[in-house]
């Protein structure tokens, strides 16, 4: 049976880490199974948790009213969820639900910010690591972006 920190090496995320800050941060997780259609996080709810995505799917989604769950993102194994946890006051900006059975580590935000106040090395390298992947989603909503409201019209203002 594979421990914690063993599962914590595996994931893309903590790649590079030294072994001694896995073994550190292991205590703060936990192996979860969610099944199709149980949510990992809700919108607007305390965020208590950072969840490493090992295989399955996972729908970023956010409520549109009178429209209902719009997707954002989907998520899959090696990926990563919830970084609300960083933040105050502490809420979930975004929903999570599996779109079928769903392996992740899931750990406790207040066990991981007392683990990075404690080592703040540590805490500065997850730190860049978050900002990586957020700035990668950034991008990737950029372009999301430009491919819905792009067009081969001119803007208003320019000539033929």
């Amino acid at each position: 049976m594979k421990t914690i920190a063993h599962l914590l090496h595996e994931h893309p995320f903590f790649h590079g880490l030294p072994e001694s800050d896995l073994q550190f941060l292991a205590s703060c997780g936990e192996n979860c199974v969610y099944h199709k259609g149980e949510h990992l996080a809700r919108e607007n709810t305390p965020a208590k948790h950072f969840f490493l995505i090992r295989s399955g799917r996972v729908a970023v989604e956010t409520f549109v009213p009178n429209r209902g769950a719009l997707c954002l993102l989907t998520l899959h194994g090696g990926d990563i969820f919830g970084w609300s946890w960083l933040f105050p006051p502490y809420i979930s900006a975004f929903d999570a639900r599996a779109l079928e059975e769903v392996r992740s580590l899931r750990l406790g935000g207040a066990c991981l910010r007392e683990k990075c106040e404690t080592e703040p090395r540590l805490g500065f390298e997850l730190m860049k690591r978050f900002a990586q992947i957020a700035t990668e989603r950034l991008q990737s909503a950029r372009v999301q972006l430009l491919d819905i409201y792009g067009s081969n019209s001119p803007h208003p203002g320019t000539t033929q």
